[in-house]
Order: structure tokens, then C-alpha cells, then sequence
């Protein structure tokens, strides 16, 4: 019989703010919940009176109540949260201002920084009066290439505070990759790092940040940090309308301001992955994803004000988000910016002990990499305040659960947790009252209506299928930008199952009540978790004068995913070294170096539709020996025999 790898105890479970919901509930409503399987089901029927509770255990404050929770349409996702109230999401992030450690900023050269809820504000504050100054308001746009570092949270919050909207991209992101996202949603400000540090080599942006500039002409200020590069002055830079050091552009002090906006106004500005063209903007609101975000981390993650929350992120990534969420509970941010294995591949767990973190977030790869590495953190650290690790990005096989707790630490709640940038949050997710099962995600979040659905829209328990959520939730997507009818943003999500969200992933329910997450259903490739879109790849390759057209899949490889890109080339022209290193050339230089493919392999002919697209799905099928469906709908399914049994896949 099967056992649970860890199970809390009823002190913890006693302790934690998800029984505490639990019994407010009860006491609210005159209800006898008696434990999460009741909880999670009531908030689900009971949505406005769950999402109700939420605002008031949390103590969210509107500065207009609005009319009622929930105004609900004909069908998703016509449907409207708190109408007419009005809120200000940095508001909720500074409510703090002791001097307790808000932030503690470390990059990979060991430098450390630390700013006190205090002096968060003070920042935040001058930063708003300069940006205010730079004729930021309402619904401008403030974007950022930066790393993880104190300044970027900074920037972001005096953005809210303004009500306007802000959007990132790690600095290793490519030139074409930023235009592609930029270049969309035309910011009013760009904050950008001078420089950025990764693997003990320090990296100068000065070039990739003049061709942005070159291709963003809707930009009036540039503010550069000179992270990394601190001999950066601003006649390095082409003319743009203004350009300040970021020293130079404001002085902290005084009290942020904070303008009310409406409940569904642009926060966060994201982006899909780019498979079947320039990426999506996904825009989220103000009151949902604060709403969302203080569930997940607060009940689910068990934050609270005396804990520290860890996560490794880059600001390209909507964990990134996720993590600067937990100034709402008062608790301190751990930041880090660089490798996570430089210069050993302990360098995280060290943080655990130094920082006294009490819940680590990472990617599935990175534990199974620390595996690898053969470390023992049980054996060579203390890891006494840590009570929870959280790991998205991939699925975490079974394995690692088992290393976290036969090598990590015995007594912490390993939560394995899955949702993503379209909803800046998670459908499934970690639970301090609910065992661990090995390979299991423990819980679906609450007021999430997850099933698993197969083929003809019927919920399945212990088989695959579609991972939907079947009923409309706060932090689903203001909509995408520059899709003034909605169009593709229905197309995105709502085309499978009319009028319910389908998530691309394939999922199954466990008889725990638990989730596990078989991979995307879709074409989105995912090496050690970070999804990549193939159309991105796509524009790259084609710069490559040699290449008449290409189609990118992941392959399953040694328990995780890796790129592989097939190639069709000009008559006469073979693949060799020489060419292969161009086309890795051309990727890593626009895009970011997990673009960039393990395998290139030449083939003669392509499968596509008969409408003209190619057939990632069809192909990666094939490479896996699994069955193709539906070859009729192919122009040249003869093709698919050119990817069977390669030897080149086989290392």
C-alpha cells in the first residue's frame, strides 16, 4: 500500500492560515467544513462568497467597495469581479513600513543588499515623483530589462502606484526577443541594466540596449542601472527624448501616493510564447492577480509576515511576479541574480542557511541537477527554518521527490505547483494541511474549478486529459493587447471546450484529490522547464541564408527536454560544423541561450497541413515511436518517415 512521503502534523496543520480560513469560514457562515476536499468544494459553488472572504481574511482594501462580487455573463470569459471598485496594488505591497527586512538583493559576485519596508517606501516614493515628472499616469506603460535585483521591484511598484502598467524581460533575452514584446505594447519608460552578471562572466549591454532604443520610438526616458557595469554614463546610450543614470533620475524620501484604479486595470503586461507568431501580450489586472496572489501565497505556501520567501526567477518569468506578491504578507524577499551553480552547485542551498529561508522556490531541473551533482544538503547544511520547496516549470519526477526527502530535509512540505503566464498564478498547487504523494501536485487552488476533461468535454478521474477550469476566476487575463474584440484571446483559450478555459496542458486526477501534470498538450517546447515558442526559433533560422525552412520539437531526454531543430536546406549545401554553429549563433544572439537547439539535423522535406502549416505535434509523435493521428489532414505524410529512428536522436 502506497504512503504518503510526508504528512503534517496537527500542530502544523492547526497553525497554518489555511485551517485558520477554514475555520473563518465556518464561523462567517455558520458552516461545519471540516477539512480542504470541503473547503475547496464550497469555494467553488460559493464563488463570491469565497473570493469575499479572501478580501476580508486578507484585509484587502478598496477605496471603492464596488457594486457586488461577481457579475457574471452568458459564458467565459464574459464576466466581471468587483464592478466598480477601485484599488491600488502597491498600496498592498507597502503596507509595512517598519524597519523588518523587506527585500535582501544577492548576486552571484556575493555582493548583498538589503532594504527595511522602510526604505522600500522611500524608494518607491521618489521613484513615483521622477517617473510622475516623466509624464508617466493611467495606463502608460513602463517596461524594464533588468535583472533580479532591488531596483526592478522598486520600479515596479512606484509604476503601479501610478496606475500605470508595467512589463520586464531578462536581460539575456536576444534584441529581437525584446523588440517582439516591446515593440507591441510601446513604452513610455524603459529601465534597463547597464550590464548583468551570469556564470562569473560580467555582460555588457551597452550595444543590445542601443539597438533597442534604435527600434522602440515611442520611448521618452531611458533609465539606466548601472548593475554590473558601474563605469556606465549616459553618452554611452543613443538619443532618446531623456536618459538618467538611475542614481541620478530620483532621490528617495517622503510617502508614495497611491492612485485607485479600477478592479480588471492593467497591472502586468506578459507574453505567451511566441509559437505561432510575434508573442501574445497577456495583460492582467490590478485586483485579480493581487486576489490570486495572496490565496496562493499566503494560504497555500503558508506565508506570513516572519517568514522569508525564496524564489530562483528571472524578471522574464511570471514567477517573478508571483514572488514580489509576498510584500502583501509583510514577509522578507530573497533576490538573487546569476547562476544558481556558480561557483558550486550548492550556491542556493547556501542562501537557505545564510538567509534563514523558510520556503524555497526553484525549477524541477535545478533538483534534479543538485542530484546529479550528488548533494547532500541534509548532511552539510542546517536548513532549520525551512518548512516548504516549491518547484514549477516542469513537471517533478518522482525521483526528486524522493531525493528532497531522503537528502534535503524530512519534515518540509514539498509542493510541486503548475499554472502559468496566461494566468500569472496556478491551477494546482501546494497545501500545508494535505500529505506529499510521490509525483503528485497535492491540491487544486482554491476557487479554481480544475478538472480533467477528455476528448468529448467529460470529466475523468485517474485518466488524461485536458487540464480546464470550468468556471470563470478572478485572475484570468484582462485580455491581450492590441485584440480590441477579443478575438484571439477567445481563440486562446476557449476554442477547445466553448466557454471554458482550456490550459494546453495534459493532466491527470489522482484519487488523492491531487493533480499530476503529464506535459503541455500543444507544440510549446519546454527544455528544464522554461517554455519556448517555435515561431521564435522560426525567425532566427530564417536569417540563415542556407536554410529554406525549419520545424523545432522536444524530445524526452534523460528526464528532461531538450531542442532539437530540423533543418532544409538550399540545393547543393550539406550540414556541417561550420553551419551548425551559425544557425546556434544566430538563435542564442536574438533570443536567449535555452533557444538554442542540442540536436540540428538536415532533412529533405517537411510535413504540413494541407492548408500550408507544419506539424510539430505530428512530428515529435514520430521521433517518439508513438502514433500520428489524423494523417489525413497532412499534404505529405509521407514525410513523417524521414524523422523515424534517427541515429542522431539516439545520443
Amino acid at each position: 500500500m502506497p504512503q504518503p512521503l510526508w504528512t503534517p502534523s496537527a500542530e502544523r496543520i492547526a497553525a497554518s492560515r489555511m485551517d485558520a480560513l477554514r475555520r473563518f469560514v465556518n464561523e462567517r457562515h455558520g458552516l461545519q467544513l471540516a477539512n480542504y476536499p470541503d473547503l475547496h468544494a464550497w469555494s467553488v459553488e460559493n464563488r463570491e462568497a469565497f473570493w469575499q472572504a479572501i478580501v476580508d481574511f486578507f484585509e484587502i482594501r478598496f477605496h471603492n467597495p464596488g457594486e457586488c462580487v461577481l457579475r457574471e455573463g452568458p459564458a467565459m470569459p464574459d464576466a466581471q469581479w468587483f464592478p466598480g471598485a477601485t484599488l491600488n496594488f502597491a498600496e498592498h505591497l507597502l503596507r509595512r513600513r517598519d524597519g523588518h527586512p523587506a527585500l535582501v538583493a544577492i548576486g552571484e559576485d556575493g555582493s548583498r543588499e538589503q532594504l527595511s519596508y522602510a526604505q522600500l517606501a522611500a524608494h518607491v516614493a521618489g521613484l513615483q515623483r521622477a517617473l510622475r515628472d516623466a509624464g508617466v499616469g493611467l495606463g502608460d506603460r513602463v517596461a524594464a530589462v533588468m535583472p533580479n535585483t532591488w531596483q526592478t521591484v522598486v520600479g515596479m511598484l512606484a509604476t503601479a502606484s501610478l496606475g500605470a502598467t508595467w512589463s520586464s524581460c531578462s536581460p539575456d533575452f536576444g534584441t529581437q526577443g525584446v523588440i517582439d514584446r516591446f515593440g507591441q505594447i510601446e513604452p513610455k519608460v524603459l529601465i534597463a541594466a547597464a550590464g548583468y552578471r551570469y556564470a562569473g562572466k560580467n555582460i555588457d549591454l551597452t550595444d543590445k540596449l542601443n539597438e533597442i532604443l534604435e527600434r522602440l520610438p515611442s520611448l521618452q526616458q531611458l533609465v539606466v542601472v548601472p548593475y554590473s557595469h558601474n563605469e556606465a554614463g549616459i553618452e554611452d546610450y543613443r538619443a532618446v527624448a531623456r536618459i538618467s543614470l538611475w542614481q541620478d533620475f530620483y532621490q528617495p524620501g517622503g510617502e508614495p501616493q497611491f492612485t485607485p484604479v479600477p478592479f480588471d486595470q492593467p497591472l502586468y503586461i506578459l507574453y505567451s510564447s511566441g509559437t505561432t507568431g510575434v508573442p501574445k501580450c497577456i495583460i492582467h489586472g490590478v485586483g485579480g492577480t493581487l486576489l490570486q496572489h495572496v490565496k496562493e501565497l499566503g494560504l497555500h505556501s503558508d506565508l506570513s509576515a516572519d517568514d522569508t520567501l525564496f524564489y530562483y526567477t528571472t524578471c522574464g518569468w511570471m514567477m517573478w511576479n508571483w514572488l514580489v506578491s509576498g510584500l502583501a504578507l509583510g514577509a522578507t524577499l530573497v533576490l538573487f541574480d546569476g547562476s544558481p551553480f556558480h561557483p558550486q552547485p550548492t550556491r542556493l542551498i547556501d542562501l537557505i542557511d545564510a538567509e534563514d529561508i523558510s520556503i524555497f522556490g526553484t525549477s524541477a531541473k535545478f533538483i534534479a541537477a543538485l542530484e546529479k551533482a550528488g548533494a547532500k544538503p541534509r548532511e552539510t547544511h542546517k536548513l532549520e527554518r525551512l518548512k516548504a520547496i516549491l518547484s514549477t516549470g516542469s513537471p517533478l519526477a518522482h525521483e526528486s521527490f524522493e531525493y528532497v526527502y531522503r537528502d534535503v530535509k524530512a519534515d518540509l512540505c514539498l509542493s510541486s505547483i503548475s499554472g502559468g503566464t496566461d494566468i500569472v498564478s496556478c491551477f494546482a498547487l501546494g497545501n500545508p494541511t494535505l500529505p506529499v504523494w510521490r509525483g503528485e501536485l497535492q491540491c487544486k487552488g482554491l476557487g479554481m474549478d480544475v478538472q480533467v476533461w477528455d476528448e468529448s468535454g467529460k470529466p475523468v478521474t485517474g485518466d488524461k486529459g485536458e487540464l480546464v477550469c470550468a468556471r470563470h476566476f478572478p485572475s484570468m487575463p484582462v485580455g491581450f493587447w492590441n485584440d480590441p474584440d477579443g478575438e484571439k484571446f477567445r481563440a486562446a483559450y476557449f476554442d477547445t471546450f466553448p466557454g471554458v478555459w482550456a490550459h494546453g496542458d495534459y493532466a491527470e486526477e489522482t484519487a488523492h484529490g491531487g493533480l499530476v501534470i503529464h506535459g503541455r498538450s500543444d507544440a510549446v517546447l519546454n527544455p528544464g522547464g522554461v517554455r519556448i515558442g517555435t515561431a521564435e526559433i522560426y525567425r532566427q533560422v530564417e536569417k540563415v541564408p542556407q536554410v529554406l525552412e525549419s520545424i523545432a520539437i522536444g524530445q524526452d531526454w534523460q528526464g528532461d527536454v531538450r531542442v532539437v531543430l530540423f533543418v532544409r536546406l538550399r540545393d547543393g549545401v550539406t550540414l556541417d560544423d561550420a553551419l551548425r554553429n551559425e544557425i546556434c549563433r544566430v538563435i542564442r544572439a536574438n533570443t536567449t541561450p535555452r533557444h538554442v537547439p542540442a540536436r540540428i539535423v538536415q532533412v529533405t522535406d517537411i510535413p504540413r497541413t494541407i492548408s500550408g502549416k507544419i506539424v510539430e505535434l505530428a512530428v515529435r509523435n514520430v521521433v517518439h515511436g508513438r502514433p500520428v493521428k489524423n494523417t489525413d489532414a497532412l499534404a505529405n505524410p509521407e514525410a513523417l518517415e524521414l524523422y523515424r529512428d534517427l541515429p542522431a536522436l539516439r545520443e
